[in-house]
């Protein structure tokens, strides 16, 4: 069982996600520039919200490379000597089968639950003699290979079977494929439903104290921008969700909710403090199905023509979406389609089926839950 979340967003002047020089990412698609919102982008935001959508925190993971270094200071406050607390924690992560350099990072971002830091110093004490001999041995710390045991141990504290964030977002370990978890959830780039064209903004910063005789601007500069509508699409199976959580219906059913509640939710961080692009959608379809997934950005191929629109981008937004799927339903057939919901700010939501729309977000919202039993 699947299910789908499209939404529309407007957001004005915004920088919500920036490219190797600074810029709003973009794409082009349909022949057209298009704004561009990452699928990472995206997925980290929504994962900030899962505790405030009902998920204890010990259910969430954290993205880091610092396992040695957050292990070494929970040893440190166990009672053991800080120094060699980060020698032994060093030693340990490496026997666990990671590179670790010469800063004490990991060689990429490990996606851990966060009980983890705890279970890998639990390790770290149980075999304290054994790492302090080999962290005393330079060339032997450096050339840890992990036998059997120590991959047992490192399955225990890397285990995500009660890890929400890597039950949804999957985990991808190049060293050990053992450690690898099928994602529930498939995240698109959000683009918008228009063309759009970067702009930048000139700015100017005068220095409070510089005496009044003195004019001009003690900090020129620019910041890029654009505004625009964008589609956003995920899924989520819950049949896999449910499987990565070795078959805990409960947690699954809390982490559906909060996968939903928090991909709405959701919005980017970057450039807030001076943009403030703090909107929620206005236009949303849900679908919950039996099989298959349709991302419905081809609805935009062509994209919207605001003068055309009248100006309302998302009111002509939504009709292409609405339309689009229609079409879809009509050729391929929607006999596995359990449930279609779709739900406006304005109340108006234009293609929609007898009672498929919903007056309110926790209507919405609810009726997918439902339709899921989740």
């Amino acid at each position: 069982m699947i299910i789908e979340l499209h939404l529309l967003q407007s957001f004005p002047v915004s920088n919500l996600n920036r490219d190797d020089v600074g810029q709003p990412k973009t794409a082009t698609f349909g022949g057209y520039t298009r704004a561009r919102i990452s699928s990472q982008c995206q997925k980290r935001a929504a994962r900030q919200l899962f505790t405030a959508y009902g998920l204890d925190e010990s259910a969430t993971a954290v993205r880091t490379k610092r396992l040695v270094e957050k292990a070494a200071e929970a040893l440190a406050a166990r009672g053991r000597d800080p120094e060699q607390a980060r020698d032994v924690a060093r030693v340990a992560v490496r026997a666990l089968g990671f590179g670790v350099d010469g800063k004490d990072l990991t060689q990429y971002l490990l996606f851990v639950g966060r009980q983890a830091i705890e279970l890998l110093a639990d390790f770290c004490d149980r075999e304290w003699d054994k790492l302090v001999k080999a962290a005393g041995d330079k060339k032997k710390a450096e050339k840890v290979k992990p036998d059997k045991e120590t991959l047992a141990e490192a399955r225990r504290i890397l285990d995500a079977t009660r890890v929400a964030d890597v039950a949804l977002f999957g985990r991808m370990i190049a060293d050990n494929k053992d450690f690898n978890v099928d994602a529930a959830s498939q995240v698109a780039h959000a683009i918008s439903t228009h063309a759009v064209a970067n702009d930048f903004d000139f700015y100017t910063a005068v220095d409070d104290l510089k005496p009044d005789a003195e004019a001009g601007a003690d900090m020129i500069g620019t910041v890029d921008f654009n505004t625009a509508c964008y589609y956003r699409y995920a899924n989520l199976n819950l049949d896999q969700l449910v499987e990565n959580l070795r078959e805990d219906k409960d947690l699954a059913a809390r982490a559906a909710r909060a996968w939903l509640y928090a991909f709405v939710h959701a919005v980017p961080s970057g450039k807030q403090n001076s943009m403030a692009a703090l909107t929620l959608p206005s236009a949303m379809l849900g679908v919950v199905r039996e099989r298959g997934a349709w991302n419905l950005a081809n609805a935009f191929l062509k994209p919207v023509d605001g003068k055309r629109a009248d100006g309302d981008v998302l009111a002509a937004s939504l009709a292409e979406l609405m339309r689009h799927f229609n079409q879809l339903r009509g050729f391929y057939g929607d006999g596995q389609l359990r449930t279609v919901v779709a739900a406006s700010v304005t109340g108006h939501v234009p293609y929609a089926g007898e009672g498929e729309t919903a007056a309110t977000f926790a209507e919405f919202a609810g009726r997918l839950l439902a339709a899921t039993g989740a």
